[in-house]
């Protein structure tokens, strides 16, 4: 199987990475030309566009920033659709809206192109090491075909359901994760202001119910004072931005998202876009006047 893959960033790299040590033969194409040559240097091969990506292939992979990226890549000028003979699958393995997912997969038809959404969590190190979670939506025989392939990226590879639904559950992730942090700031941030170690009150909560994935990521983190970005702001305000549209679409109530984008607003007025999401941490500091630490 001959496979393009297209948006070769933090993510994308790594990914494709691990389908050339797989064996796949690759035709990559990203407007950053050392992101090409680096990929070129582990054996796959170089396109100049998404539509010469395409005219070579069976199969496209997209990993690209937001829903407007995705479209440009695919339905844009030199893009995959232009290049695309009836029969080619596209998988999406951005994080885009759900009803954009839809919209593009439609638009892909008159095409002749079929198409799953695909996106992933797990950020860079699981990127790298090919243990991403990845959340499929589309047909399930196709989901089925490109099983092995999707495993390559992968330590978990879940059906979700019809076109869009991969990227429902990549929305809903990210609503749990960002409320997550945020319950945890908030918890650590009353020790602190109580006077007592919120090291101490980390341990002694996380064995319980209150204990979680999230917690025992970022509350470390926290108190070191370490916001190296694992998954920065910036993205995650992107992500609230279209649970929160997705979900306005259907009358879905989602008043603790909105409030974590307001958050996070605050905290991209503070300059910390770039930082990690563990960050959420500073707001709870800044209206308490204490920090975080250990000790």
């Amino acid at each position: 199987m001959k496979v393009g893959f297209i948006g070769l960033g933090i993510m994308g790299r790594p990914m494709a990475k691990n389908l050339v040590k797989a064996g796949y033969e690759l035709v990559v194409f990203d407007f950053n030309q050392a992101a090409i040559d680096d990929l070129v240097s582990c054996g796959a091969s170089a396109a100049k566009s998404g539509k010469e990506v395409a005219s070579q292939v069976d199969v496209v992979i997209t990993m690209v920033p937001n829903s407007p990226h995705v479209r440009a890549a695919v339905l844009g000028k030199d893009g995959v659709a232009e290049g695309a003979k009836p029969g080619l699958v596209l998988i999406d393995m951005s994080s885009i809206d759900p009803t954009e997912s839809k919209k593009i997969c439609e638009e892909c038809e008159k095409f002749g192109i079929e198409m799953l959404d695909a996106p992933v969590s797990g950020g860079e190190p699981k990127a790298i090491d090919g243990t991403l979670s990845i959340m499929v939506g589309g047909k399930k025989e196709l989901f089925d075909r490109f099983y092995d392939l999707l495993m390559v990226m992968g330590g978990s590879v879940v059906y979700v359901g019809p076109i869009g639904s991969g990227n429902v559950a990549k929305l809903a992730n990210q609503m749990v994760v960002a409320i997550n942090i945020a319950a945890v700031s908030e918890a650590l941030t009353f020790a602190k202001k109580a006077g007592t170690d919120p090291e101490l009150v980390y341990q002694a909560i996380r064995g319980g119910l209150a204990g979680s994935t999230v917690m025992d990521a970022k509350a470390p983190m926290m108190m070191d004072r370490n916001f190296k970005p694992g998954f920065r702001i910036a993205l995650h305000i992107k992500d609230l931005n279209n649970a929160l549209n997705a979900a306005h679409a259907i009358s879905s109530p989602a008043p603790l998202t909105a409030q974590l984008m307001e958050i996070m607003q605050f905290l991209k007025s503070e300059g910390c876009e770039t930082e990690d999401h563990s960050s959420i941490v500073k707001y709870y500091e800044k209206i308490a006047s204490v920090t975080v630490d250990r000790g």
